[in-house]
């Protein structure tokens, strides 16, 4: 029976889609961008995470792993990544659960149970189950079964991709779906390459074959600093969107988090943009005003920012 690699299954997501909602994250991802928000999603492998503020020093870990990959140390706890192999059996021996094994097999038949336990909030709330990552495309033909049977039980299934796929694999995808997030980062070729680490003229020519299909769409910009969220990359996009998207319901400019930084020193991985200051409630408004005066409708800021009523301050 196929599996599929999933690291999170999130439920009453009020996020990811209209509704309250599930969201599957799978593993995975072709992306390589600088400041992604979820780094344990970007390998398609099974991945342990260490929880400094649980560990209690038992050394279980140690002598459960078959690869001799621990080396617990008065600095914490050290990793071998090119030894470990994702077998999660120090995650199973540590008592206080200070290691975890990010990343998770799913058959169709579990994760579908798991995504229906809430169907009564989808119903009442114009919610359903938003698959994402990672990059879903990335274990597509699982994407495609479970879309699929989640359909067949009466559930509305949203597609949050990148869009980097190949369009046979990328199309049906969508096809499938009920709705389509889409992420737009940067439209220059050459920051598209820098900062995801992929041209972006495949997800342009995706974007532009959905909008002949008259699908659902949401379209998204993660708002960082110092990266997309130059005025002339803004009115890019939303000039994009009103040419070749007539079917864009919502444009989601998403302010930049510092609040991955944990996950990346538990990946012994450096996030560049740690120090990056939280964009501020002024400049959201700013984007959001350029992106309805080039014609886009319902474009929706939210978010953590700096000198918003909570009270977060930039760093």
């Amino acid at each position: 029976m196929e599996e599929a690699t999933v690291f999170n299954v999130q439920r009453f997501s009020t996020e990811d889609g209209p509704g309250i909602r599930t969201t599957v994250f799978f593993k995975g991802c072709p992306l390589k961008c600088l400041w992604c928000h979820n780094p344990e999603g970007m390998s398609p492998k099974p991945q342990i995470m260490w929880y400094d503020v649980r560990c209690i020093g038992a050394r279980d870990c140690l002598t459960a792993c078959p690869e001799g990959a621990l080396e617990l140390t008065k600095q914490g706890m050290n990793i071998d990544r090119g030894k470990c192999r994702g077998c999660g059996d120090c995650a199973e021996a540590c008592p206080a659960a200070a290691l975890e094994l990010i990343g998770k097999k799913w058959t169709l038949e579990a994760l579908l149970e798991e995504a229906g336990r809430d169907r009564a909030f989808y119903g009442n709330s114009g919610g359903g189950v938003t698959l994402s990552g990672g990059e879903p495309l990335m274990q597509h033909k699982f994407v495609m079964a479970f879309m699929a049977a989640c359909r067949g039980a009466g559930m509305h299934v949203a597609l949050d991709t990148s869009g980097y796929a190949s369009p046979d694999v990328f199309e049906p995808a969508a096809a499938a779906a009920d709705m389509v997030l889409l992420d737009l980062k940067h439209m220059a070729p050459d920051r598209s390459l820098e900062l995801a680490g992929v041209p972006v003229e495949p997800i342009l020519r995706n974007a532009r074959w959905l909008g002949g299909t008259g699908k659902p769409v949401w379209v998204r910009t993660p708002v960082i600093p110092g990266a997309t969220d130059e005025n002339g990359n803004v009115a890019a996009i939303a000039d994009f969107i009103v040419k070749y998207l007539p079917n864009c319901e919502r444009y989601d400019l998403l302010p930049f988090s510092n609040l991955c930084s944990s996950k990346y020193k538990r990946l012994d991985q450096v996030f560049p943009y740690e120090k990056t200051p939280l964009v501020s409630e002024e400049r959201m408004a700013e984007l959001k005003a350029l992106a309805e005066s080039r014609g886009v409708k319902n474009v929706v800021a939210s978010g953590m920012m700096a000198g918003k009523k909570t009270g977060i301050v930039p760093q």
